[in-house]
């Protein structure tokens, strides 16, 4: 899940993140080396607690669910990448990634999730960082959950369809507070119940659906990119937490959003293997 080689100096408090409490985590920005990313980890398998090796080397040890690690700074270049269940030799991954590319200069967050179709998978979102208009907030949500597409819909209209695992959907709009509910693709049949939540100002806030809707799963992973005010003096050094936000949080995310992008592109994994 995190593509790495950790320099030293990181080790430790990489895996000190991993084990962050439940909900949305500030991180003190920190030095941005030019070529380096800023490299998020978000665990959205179920049930699965995970042991992270990167290039031969054990990284995140019993890396929890619902869990997000980082951001941390990340030097451009490939990485292989193993998850295993807790205590498993390297030889026994859940998901293997060979010479996973991490381009310069870009915000990334690498997903461990279930596809569509309940396989585990990694998947790469870059993250949208641009500067945002006095006023504005970014909301993203990203389907990653073994369920079928979902319609979003505000006052009852839907206001985009068909939104598909493992794709997103954005907008930057006037911080504030949004109401809609989420329905299975061309229905009626309400997925989340309507709520209404807040958006800060100056901020991306990503939420994950994750988990299994036939596994009875379904839950939600948030992730809040900090300091991306129009003017000067913010750090897109982000953060990140686990959480156990409740669907209200996927829903307001979704329910603001009228435009669904496919995957970014600019980050390419080449999967050697995927074992469940």
């Amino acid at each position: 899940m995190v593509a790495r080689v950790l320099p030293r100096r990181f080790a430790a408090g990489f895996a000190a993140l991993a084990a962050a409490a439940a909900g949305i985590v500030a991180f003190a920005p920190a030095a941005h080396a030019a070529g380096t990313s800023k490299v998020s980890v978000v665990h959205g398998i179920p049930g699965q607690p995970v042991d992270v090796y990167v290039n031969g080397k054990k990284t995140l040890d019993n890396f929890q669910p619902s869990k997000v690690a980082g951001p941390l700074d990340l030097a451009a270049g490939k990485y292989d990448i193993v998850i295993v269940k807790p205590g498993d030799p390297i030889t026994s991954p859940i998901i293997k990634v060979d010479q996973a590319a991490v381009p310069a200069d870009a915000n990334i967050s690498l997903v461990a999730h279930l596809t569509a179709d309940g396989k585990p998978t990694l998947t790469p979102f870059v993250n949208d960082v641009s500067k945002l208009a006095p006023g504005k907030a970014r909301l993203v949500v990203r389907h990653t959950a073994a369920a079928p597409a979902v319609d979003v819909r505000a006052g009852g209209q839907p206001v985009f369809k068909n939104l598909t695992n493992p794709n997103e959907a954005k907008a930057d709009l006037a911080a504030g507070k949004v109401s809609a509910d989420v329905v299975l693709a061309g229905t009626t049949t309400v997925a989340i119940p309507a709520a209404d939540l807040n958006l800060a100002e100056g901020t991306s806030t990503i939420v994950y659906a994750i988990g299994s809707a036939e596994g009875k799963t379904l839950g939600v992973v948030a992730q809040s990119i900090t300091g991306l005010h129009g003017t000067p003096g913010g750090v897109n050094s982000g953060s990140g937490g686990g959480a156990d936000q409740g669907p209200a949080a996927w829903v307001y995310l979704a329910g603001a959003l009228g435009l669904m992008v496919a995957l970014a592109g600019g980050f390419a994994l080449r999967k050697s293997r995927v074992r469940v």
